[in-house]
């Protein structure tokens, strides 16, 4: 005996797989939800991780930069105590500066040069004066540049030949104005022991020789 369905069958397959298929897409669509739910939370944790080592990174530098401030205004202060100490050592130095001005005036001007008047501005010493010939102002200023331990890099302003007296009396002589610097207490004792320093090295290589006196002052010129 044949048996024949006449249930739509076909109607009810379909609906199964359609069931299935959203059925599917559903549970697709909450592991897709739940992937995205745990990928952003794990980024979420991760900058908020970040965040909080940037805050400490931040924090750490802000109190870096007031240490630096702190340092810096240390070393102001510290400079300007250097400074003060300095100056007042300036002062008690330049206290006789006076009369190591005179005395090493007497040594370096040569026979034939006379002073009328000089000049102290600083540490810059102005003078002028009355020399027999212009080799005589060059040797005055070959002392000053290289003799003096109190004076250096004199600087001629100007020389000019002029008549001094009147009559049968008046002489031609030479006429000059120069400014030379004066050197603080400080600097002439840096300068010693540097000479010093290369004298020993130069001794330490050279043979012994005889000692001569040192005057101070070039052979004097007739």
């Amino acid at each position: 005996m044949i048996k024949i369905n006449l249930l739509p069958h076909r109607e009810e397959k379909r609906k199964q797989k359609k069931a299935a298929f959203f059925a599917l897409l559903a549970l697709g669509g909450i592991i897709g939800i739940g992937v995205v739910l745990l990928v952003g939370g794990y980024n979420a944790r991760a900058i908020s991780i970040q965040n909080e080592r940037n805050q400490a990174i931040k924090t750490a530098i802000s109190g870096l930069d007031k240490k630096i401030a702190e340092i810096a205004t240390l070393k102001q202060e510290i400079e300007a105590l250097k400074a003060r100490q300095q100056a007042v050592e300036d002062l008690q130095g330049d206290r006789n500066q006076p009369v190591y001005l005179l005395d090493e005036l007497v040594k370096q001007i040569p026979a034939g040069v006379y002073l009328k008047g000089f000049k102290q501005e600083g540490q810059k010493l102005a003078m002028g004066g009355y020399a027999q010939s212009q080799e005589r102002v060059s040797e005055l200023l070959g002392n000053l540049a290289g003799v003096s331990p109190w004076l250096e890099r004199p600087e001629l302003i100007d020389v000019k030949s002029t008549g001094l007296g009147q009559g049968k009396t008046a002489k031609k002589v030479v006429e000059f104005n120069l400014t030379v610097n004066i050197k603080r207490p400080r600097d002439r004792d840096a300068a010693a022991n540097g000479s010093a320093g290369a004298n020993g090295a130069k001794g330490k290589n050279a043979a012994p020789a005889a000692d001569a006196p040192n005057t101070g002052l070039p052979p004097a010129k007739s």
